[in-house]
């Protein structure tokens, strides 16, 4: 027994030292020091490490093998097989939109074909432009100027209408004799200045049409000058303690750069009224959106652009409009139906393109400069109207302050009184037509209700581009009026002042 269990222990013992040894192969084993060991572990890891590039390497050929039968294989798929199923691209399946191209090309055909007709004008009837002669056009006789006489007295009916207005907030005038003072004022600035332009002789055309305008826009302004302060005095009377947050206070993130806000009746001022006189805006605020302050490089920008388009659209009037209604005259004289269609199409192309360009020098270059010298804040004079698909979507963007006026001051009150949407729709069109023919008759001294006619046309091409035309159709539509309707009165209001002046001095 005894020696069995020596035995025992010593083999327990042996067990034990083996463990120990396969367990802790970080101690020193045989004099060998951590360091030896660890290097071998070392070069060991490098060996896996060389093995596993090896093997990454191995990878990454295979790959490229395989890469390259797969395209040598579709290589041979395309040379069996090169169609598949797809659409032209000018059909409108494909979904394709990419046109840039096609603009390009249709911008270069058209200055090489007006650069064509503009070589041909020269050769034919050589340099029209003179400058002097717009002179001319505004003055008969140098020491007689009417037309800028009428234009200074129009002062008188601004400071009728800031007296009329001054005397309503103390309550010295009551609301029914302010309304018939400001109605009369008004009927006045309508009517007298287009007598004057009738009986006088002096009065050109263009001079007259000029002072017409500007009694016009007068007009409008005074309007909703008169508009806006019953407005604030019938807010007054029945929120008295919330003023500051009404119509005539609006809140300081509505001023947007203002310093400070002004409140009803501090308005009636002589600085308030002839800043909203001289701002580029038709409807009435006692506080602005202003700017923060005046950018020269822009304003110098569009300066500039006023100034050249100026001697661009006198230039191409001179040169390339009038001799083509001069030679017009005899085909509407002898009633050539084709001449005539042949000298309307010929006039359509200057015509649009000087209409274009009177449009981006007055709502773009003359009203931003305006906007700017007088830190008004609202630049928005225009919208998108080149891309109407609609008649009415055209005369809502492209006139935006004439359409601002419109809309506050005379269709939302028809509605409020009761009238209909298509009868409200229609007193607008009427009211624009009566003033594009009072701009154009009055001044040539005949009433021939072209300009009357052209205006209310628009509301039956409206119904009828509404209802059956979408899209690019409706936009061509759009264009086609603009460019065949403008020329076509152009033509007979030229033909009938040749025919009431001309034909009789002749005679």
């Amino acid at each position: 027994m005894g020696d069995s269990d020596v035995a025992g222990t010593l083999t327990r013992r042996r067990r034990a030292t083996f463990a120990a040894g396969r367990g802790g192969s970080l101690l020193p084993v045989n004099g060998r020091s951590a360091a030896g060991c660890q290097g071998s572990v070392t070069a060991d890891g490098s060996k896996e490490n060389g093995h596993g590039k090896r093997d990454h390497s191995l990878e990454t050929a295979r790959s490229k093998t395989k890469s390259v039968k797969q395209k040598s294989r579709n290589d041979l798929s395309d040379r069996l097989s090169c169609h598949k199923s797809q659409q032209s691209l000018l059909s409108s399946a494909s979904g394709y939109s990419n046109y840039r191209g096609v603009l390009n090309w249709c911008v270069v055909m058209l200055v090489l074909s007006n650069a064509r007709l503009f070589l041909e004008n020269l050769l034919r009837y050589g340099v029209l432009v003179d400058p002097i002669q717009v002179i001319s056009l505004f003055l008969n006789d140098p020491y007689s100027w009417p037309a800028a006489c009428l234009v200074i007295v129009s002062n008188v009916f601004i400071v009728v209408a800031l007296y009329t207005e001054r005397q309503l907030s103390k309550g010295s005038f009551s609301e029914l004799v302010g309304f018939l003072v400001h109605c009369i004022n008004m009927a006045i600035m309508l009517t007298f200045p287009a007598a004057v332009v009738l009986l006088v002789p002096s009065v050109t055309p263009v001079g007259g049409a000029f002072t017409l305008g500007t009694y016009t826009i007068l007009f409008l302004k005074l309007y909703s000058y008169k508009d806006v302060n019953m407005w604030c005095r019938e807010l007054s009377t029945v929120k008295a303690k919330k003023l500051a947050r009404s119509l005539s206070c609006p809140s300081a993130q509505h001023l947007r750069g203002s310093d400070h806000k002004v409140c009803y009746p501090g308005n009636l001022t002589v600085r308030d009224m002839y800043y909203f006189v001289f701002a580029p805006t038709l409807c009435y605020e006692l506080n602005f959106p202003r700017s923060p302050k005046i950018r020269m490089s822009f304003l110098l920008r569009r300066l500039f652009e006023m100034l050249f388009f100026t001697q661009l659209l006198v230039a191409l009037t001179q040169q390339w409009m009038i001799p083509i209604i001069q030679s017009s005259m005899k085909p509407l004289e002898d009633m050539d139906l084709s001449r005539m269609t042949e000298r309307l199409l010929r006039l359509a192309v200057p015509n649009h393109l000087l209409w274009l360009m009177f449009f981006y020098w007055f709502f773009h270059s003359s009203m931003n400069f305006t906007a700017e010298l007088l830190r008004f804040g609202d630049r928005q004079f225009y919208k998108d109207w080149w891309n109407s698909e609609s008649v009415t979507y055209f005369w809502q963007n492209w006139n935006i302050p004439v359409h601002k006026w419109c809309l506050r001051h005379f269709y939302k009150p028809l509605l409020r009184r009761g009238f209909s949407k298509i009868v409200s729709q229609s007193a607008v069109f009427f009211l624009s037509a009566f003033f594009h023919e009072y701009l154009v008759s009055v001044p040539l001294r005949m009433f021939r209700l072209w300009a009357f006619m052209g205006m209310m046309a628009q509301l039956p091409l409206a119904w009828f581009v509404g209802h059956f035309l979408r899209g690019n159709y409706g936009n061509a539509a759009v264009w086609i009026s603009l460019i065949i309707g403008q020329p076509f009165a152009v033509l007979m209001y030229v033909h009938d002042y040749y025919v009431l002046h001309h034909r009789q001095e002749d005679v």
